[in-house]
């Protein structure tokens, strides 16, 4: 795939206006990409293979590779907006693979490249909430089968710590105070920045048929169970060591080690 220098800035764009976007409601978005990237060195090293999982338009593909040059990813979705400026921005790299598949089906894995041996990290931020909780359960199994022995699942969300129920509520509504603040500067929120790629004539087919999918801008009910819910259920699906790796108020990232 070639793509040319004005679709790239002009995915540039949309991949700038999406961080800004998605840092209005994480102030601490950088952090847990970072934990991340840093979970995905500690186990593959300079030259990781990594499952790029819920990739919308390939965040965490990005950042693994500007700092691991070796790295090769798999970043796959489902959403038909996003993973068009995830190709335009990164389809001409060859250590990139997209694949569209839905992970809400059983069989979203039979579509996805797995290097010999299995890969070493499975990555994914902000997205599995997405997901109902018998499908987030099946779809932890299906991970342990495609990543390699001593290889890394590593889910960053809104976990909420459950033994620390007050405390938890306080530092949300710290948070929110920064939410606010970093609001305030007139960045769009989520429906108004769909709004804004629905205007834009090479993303206005996707963005429609991506509403059809999910029914409209937003999705249904997430699925935010407490940190503990993760360990268990990785656990359950046959991981070997399970934890938390990284906490801030609400957030965390769960790492499980086949």
């Amino acid at each position: 795939m070639t793509i040319t220098d004005r679709t790239h800035d002009w995915a540039e764009s949309w991949q700038c206006a999406w961080d800004r976007q998605q840092e209005g409601y994480l102030p601490d978005r950088e952090e847990r990409l970072g934990a991340l990237v840093d979970i995905v060195e500690a186990v593959g090293g300079r030259t990781p293979t990594v499952l790029d999982l819920a990739c919308g338009t390939g965040s965490i593909s990005r950042r693994v590779l500007a700092r691991l040059q070796g790295a090769r990813t798999v970043a796959v979705d489902v959403d038909p907006a996003l993973l068009t400026i995830a190709s335009a921005s990164l389809g001409s790299d060859d250590r990139v693979t997209i694949v569209r598949t839905d992970l809400s089906h059983p069989g979203w894995a039979a579509a996805v490249p797995v290097p010999a041996g299995g890969f070493d990290a499975v990555v994914t931020a902000t997205a599995l909430h997405w997901l109902t909780e018998p499908d987030l359960r099946r779809l932890y199994g299906d991970l342990r089968l495609l990543v390699r022995p001593g290889g890394v699942v590593a889910n960053a969300d809104d976990m909420p710590e459950g033994r620390l129920v007050r405390l938890s509520a306080a530092l949300e509504a710290v948070v929110e105070r920064r939410r606010e603040a970093t609001m305030a500067d007139g960045r769009p929120d989520w429906e108004a920045w769909w709004d804004e790629l629905a205007a834009d004539d090479r993303l206005a087919d996707a963005v429609a048929e991506r509403r059809r999918i999910f029914g409209g801008p937003s999705h249904p009910a997430s699925f935010t169970p407490p940190a503990s819910w993760h360990v268990a259920a990785l656990e359950s699906a046959g991981f070997a060591e399970v934890g938390i790796a990284w906490r801030h108020g609400d957030g965390a990232v769960v790492a499980a080690v086949r």
